[in-house]
């Protein structure tokens, strides 16, 4: 079975960004992304997906996140 990666807590500390700051930017509440960040998050809203996409100037959604076997 396959699982959804997010690598958005590498790409906040590459870029040197809080949480909070990402979850201003995207008008997202901060424990959304908290959520995403930890991997407890079992339902991602697209819009919040494209906030979060168009804050961080991503445009390739791979960026964001990976499908993987599930260990």
């Amino acid at each position: 079975m396959m699982e959804v990666n997010f690598k958005l807590k590498g790409i906040l500390e590459e870029r040197n960004m809080t949480q909070k700051e990402l979850a201003k930017l995207a008008n997202v509440r901060e424990s959304t992304i908290s959520d995403i960040v930890r991997g407890t998050r079992t339902v991602i809203n697209f819009n919040h997906l494209a906030a979060i996409a168009t804050a961080l100037k991503i445009k390739d959604i791979k960026e964001l996140m990976e499908l993987r076997e599930e260990s």
